[in-house]
């Protein structure tokens, strides 16, 4: 890796974006997506337990009801192997028991009400229990981050970063700790150091964490990044800088804002005390999708009286009067236009950031095409890659990307799907899915296979906890361990470990 110094610099980028906008002391190069992210965090704060929560074998981890669904689905399938405990419920009525090791928050939370975490994070840390935040990092650029108020660990994506959707991903999520806790992270580092001649070089750090010297303890079973990711993220944050991202996230929340004055005077009242891009409101589901759908919109139908809209970037006034449009028809009331955003800001004022972040020179220097264009091109003659020659280096995600798997990234028809779209809208990307699964089972000989693994690591775990299943339903809970030859790749017993099973090498 130390041969391409030039994505090195590019992913330090990204580790210090993240750093200064959660607030927090050491950032990785990247993870696969934020829900892995959160069950890399809950394994952490699991490993830096005190002694005296080790000794009384303390399992539990709180979550949140406001976590993401598909992020508490993960945690679920990662915390059985391993002994942890799962309790979901409501943070404002959470106990603070020492029967506890951990919890994580979704910050805002996940139908858009942004809380004010300080004293649950404060009282947690009182009685031992580190907190994990879950956070939306263009969020970061108006909220108090969770670092100033005393979190452990910040997770999340980095999608909003002018990355497109792709109907899931792939997209790079963050991860970011104290310093104390650096040899728990997962995944890689990126560190500063010095070569032969005493220059500043940049390497992979604190690597003994890692499944190719720890194997079965290492912290994680990943040992790659979303390099290609948080590339694009971190030259999205090098192209706006810290005046750039505050107009995006203040143009958003202003579109946010407006919506949900429209609609109020609609007579659809907005439930979210404190918002930053998604409102919540209750209204007749049936009849607003009746009318939505004849407009080719969709929005989020939670249940039948209750609806959340969320707004980005691309979000312009004439998709705020189309919605507009769309309740008033299904509420039959007049139809009027907005023609200019509101200013005022919706979030309490303890809550709004004071702290200043992307103070480093590359993100307040290269803030035009041209400028951007020869800072990417001076990195790339620092590279050593596949323009200039074949790459000494190779694993199951390091492989080619071609030319004709990169274009459909810069394709709105292909980008632009939402993953929750209903499925009579992406019968495209059904059909192509479900074409390489065939193929793939032709290939294997297997009946069926998954392309749900973001990579090889996760792959081996996904397989690993098919064999689990099976046997447990058979009744052979006796049948735990896992044979690995000494010569194997350092994820898979990684991976065995994480599974819960008991490696013996041979």
């Amino acid at each position: 890796a130390e041969i391409a110094q030039g994505r090195l610099e590019a992913i330090l980028n990204f580790q210090t974006m993240v750093i200064e906008l959660t607030g927090m002391e050491i950032a990785n190069a990247s993870l696969l997506d934020e829900s892995t992210a959160a069950a890399e965090a809950m394994t952490l704060l699991f490993d830096v337990r005190t002694r005296e929560q080790k000794k009384n074998k303390i399992t539990k981890f709180f979550v949140s009801e406001e976590v993401l669904p598909q992020t508490l689905s993960v945690l679920q399938t990662r915390s059985i192997p391993i002994g942890i405990e799962l309790v979901i419920g409501n943070h404002e009525t959470f106990d603070f028991s020492d029967d506890f090791f951990g919890a994580l928050l979704q910050y805002p939370g996940k139908f858009g009400q942004v809380y004010d975490y300080a004293e649950f994070i404060a009282k947690a840390n009182q009685n031992n229990i580190k907190v994990g935040v879950a956070a939306d990092i263009l969020a970061l650029v108006k909220l108090v981050p969770p670092g100033e108020m005393g979190a452990s660990v910040v997770v999340g994506t980095t999608q909003r970063f002018g990355i497109p959707m792709g109907y899931g991903g792939p997209h790079a999520a963050y991860f970011a700790t104290k310093e104390e806790y650096k040899r728990s992270m997962p995944g890689r580092i990126i560190g500063v150091s010095q070569d032969a001649d005493g220059n500043r070089a940049l390497r992979m750090a604190l690597q003994t964490r890692e499944q190719h010297i720890k194997r079965e303890k290492a912290t994680s079973n990943i040992c790659t990044a979303q390099v290609l990711l948080s590339v694009m993220a971190g030259m999205f944050a090098v192209y706006h800088g810290p005046k750039g991202l505050q107009y995006i996230a203040d143009t958003i929340h202003a579109t946010a804002s407006t919506l949900a004055d429209a609609l109020n005077k609609l007579g659809v009242y907005q439930i979210n005390t404190a918002f930053f891009d998604t409102i919540l409101v209750k209204a007749d589901a049936k009849k607003v999708k009746a009318s939505a759908e004849n407009k080719e919109v969709n929005f989020y139908y939670i249940d039948e009286n209750t609806i959340s809209i969320s707004l980005n970037e691309t979000t312009q006034l004439n998709d705020i009067n189309e919605i507009i449009a769309i309740f008033a028809e299904a509420l039959d009331k007049d139809f009027f236009k907005i023609d200019e955003l509101i200013s005022e800001s919706n979030y309490p004022t303890h809550l709004i950031r004071k702290s200043e972040f992307l103070k480093h020179e590359v993100f307040n220097k290269y803030h035009s095409e041209t400028s951007l264009m020869r800072y990417i091109k001076k990195l790339e003659r620092k590279d050593l890659s596949l323009n200039h020659s074949m790459i000494a280096l190779g694993s199951c995600t390091m492989k080619l990307n071609a030319a004709a798997e990169m274009l459909p990234l810069s394709m709105p028809y292909w980008n632009a799907i939402h993953p929750f779209a209903p499925l009579n809208q992406v019968e495209g990307y059904t059909k192509m899915l479900k074409k390489l699964e065939q193929q793939l089972n032709k290939i294997t000989g297997f009946a069926g296979t998954t392309l749900q693994p973001n990579s090889g690591a996760q792959g081996e775990y996904a397989g690993l906890m098919t064999i689990r299943a099976y046997h447990l339903s058979r009744g052979d809970k006796q049948r735990t361990v896992c044979l690995i030859p000494a010569s194997a790749h350092g994820t898979n017993p990684a991976s065995a470990a994480m599974a819960g099973m008991t490696i013996i090498l041979t």
